[in-house]
């Protein structure tokens, strides 16, 4: 099912709940169907493409409803972007159309300057000329045009170089998106979701679990509250106030919630919730018994990418018996290591997976080429090992993985250690250049605010590592930064942190 579903059935159901703001299904259904309107009469035709460089606002889902049944690839671009980089997206998605948030005046100007191949430009809370202005532009639109399912094509974080669009071929069974359907299977059949549940959507909708998992609870006909941006209590406040039943976050977010206050936290009411569902990255063994301990035994793990091929799920049970695992795979997987061979049961290496649905980096058949082995199976870059029963754990990036005096280090077990130390708020590890070793172990942490950075607390952490770590693993030196660049969704951006300390010098990672 879709909103039209819903719509037809259930009009008046809440669909996008935002700072108070009710949206039913008739309403968005309605609102979707003058976006296809307007995109249809600037010309654009099925398999066209349009960009999204919004925050977190209802109209995303006007737009990307539009797309979805109407025939057109939608591309959310990550709002922290420079201008650069939004109007490099644009062209790569060869968007004939784009819609952006009013504050975003420079990237605005940015992309009339870099983007002539775009026929609509539209904002949203007000127009800077020449941009149309949204609702000007939804009023004048004419009729919508017949219904042909669409699909998101959105592109990789970019940790690791430029990001690239993982792209399907449109569906052509009238199920609509091929992620939203496998979504809409997992919410009801695993996490026992119905229409009259409660979802909380912390993330950035430009992140693939922000726009796939909202808009498969669309699918389900549940009510999505959406938060502008990711703040800890008032996670916890949304919860009491909506009666929320599911949750999605990811690891950093626990953290954040974790580090409240004991008194804020027992503020709130939870009990509503029956399913906590989290991603992104290895979850700290530490941090995940303690979100057991706070929300009970309701939380949910899966593993996967953007490209589709690669996935796992635990369920709280699961996980207690196999802590730190993220499930048993749904396709066959191989660790393999540096030479391709492979690894036996509970040694690290590269993962591989066979099977999986098909896909290609849009306009990049090399990079598409490059995931698969001589087998056809393909990775991620993930590194991680299996268990003597079946069950997958992560370890690491293969790119991050630090190479020492010969011997690999993977900076995630340190990282997991470092973040739930009392002063700290975050923490990044990786490998710096080393005469002796090649790399050596180098740790850029955030210290809590009124915690003062310098060599005395430096020493506390690295003593502090060697009570909990093998002496090899743990960082040489620290330095201390008083904001670490992540995303709003969680993700660590480390090579900018990690070519500080490599500029003029040889590294690994490219």
């Amino acid at each position: 099912m879709d909103i039209a579903d819903h719509a037809a059935r259930t009009a008046g159901a809440p669909a996008v709940i935002v700072d108070g703001w009710v949206i039913s299904y008739g309403e968005l259904y309605a609102r979707s169907q003058r976006v296809a309107a307007l995109l249809h009469d600037a010309g654009l035709r099925r398999g066209d493409g349009v960009a999204l460089v919004l925050p977190n606002r209802p109209e995303f889902f006007e737009i990307t409803w539009g797309c979805q049944l109407s025939g057109l690839y939608y591309s959310a671009v990550n709002t922290h972007f420079t201008p650069d980089e939004v109007a490099y997206v644009v062209s790569d998605c060869e968007a004939k159309a784009v819609f952006i948030d009013a504050s975003m005046a420079e990237v605005a100007a940015r992309l009339l300057e870099t983007n002539p191949r775009v026929d609509l430009f539209v904002a949203i809370g007000g127009a800077p000329a020449p941009w149309r202005d949204y609702e000007s532009a939804l009023a004048g639109a004419g009729d919508p045009p017949p219904r042909s399912d669409g699909t998101e094509m959105l592109y990789s974080s970019g940790t690791t170089g430029r990001p690239k669009a993982v792209r399907r071929p449109l569906p052509t069974d009238g199920a609509g998106s091929w992620a939203q359907k496998v979504l809409e299977y997992s919410l009801t059949g695993r996490y026992g979701m119905t229409p009259q549940s409660i979802y909380l959507s912390p993330a950035p909708l430009y992140h693939a679990a922000g726009v796939n998992y909202t808009m498969a609870v669309h699918r389900v006909g549940a009510a999505s509250v959406l938060m502008r941006r990711f703040d800890a209590e008032g996670v916890l406040r949304l919860i009491e106030a909506h009666r929320v039943t599911h949750a999605q976050f990811v690891p950093t977010m626990f953290v954040r919630m974790l580090k409240l206050p004991a008194d804020v936290r027992a503020r709130y009411d939870v009990s509503s919730l029956q399913c906590v569902i989290h991603a992104a990255a290895p979850c700290p063994l530490d941090v995940k018994r303690r979100m057991f301990d706070w929300f009970g035994p309701i939380i949910h793990e899966y593993y996967g990418g953007t490209e589709g091929f690669a996935g796992s799920v635990i369920g709280p049970e699961e996980w207690l018996a196999h802590p730190g695992s993220v499930g048993k795979p749904f396709s066959p997987v191989h660790v393999l290591g540096e030479d391709g061979a492979e690894l036996p049961i509970g040694e690290p290496g590269e993962l591989y997976f066979e099977g999986g649905p098909e896909f290609e980096y849009f306009k990049d058949p090399e990079k598409t080429a490059s995931v698969a082995n001589e087998h056809g199976w393909r990775s991620l870059g993930d590194v991680g090992y299996l268990d003597e029963d079946g069950y997958l754990y992560l370890t690491d990036r293969s790119t991050f993985m630090i190479v020492s005096g010969g011997v690999n280090i993977y900076p995630q077990e340190v990282e997991n250690l470092l973040v739930m130390h009392p002063k700290l708020v975050d923490a990044a590890v990786f490998g710096v250049p080393s005469d002796e070793f090649g790399e050596d172990v180098k740790a850029v942490v955030q210290p809590v605010e009124g915690v003062t950075a310098g060599p005395d607390l430096a020493a506390e952490l690295i003593a502090y590592c060697r009570q909990h770590l093998a002496g090899f693993k743990c960082p040489r030196s620290i330095d201390f930064d008083p904001a670490l660049p992540r995303d709003p969704n969680g993700k660590l951006y480390k090579r900018r942190i990690r070519e500080r300390y490599w500029q003029g010098r040889t590294s690994r990672i490219v």
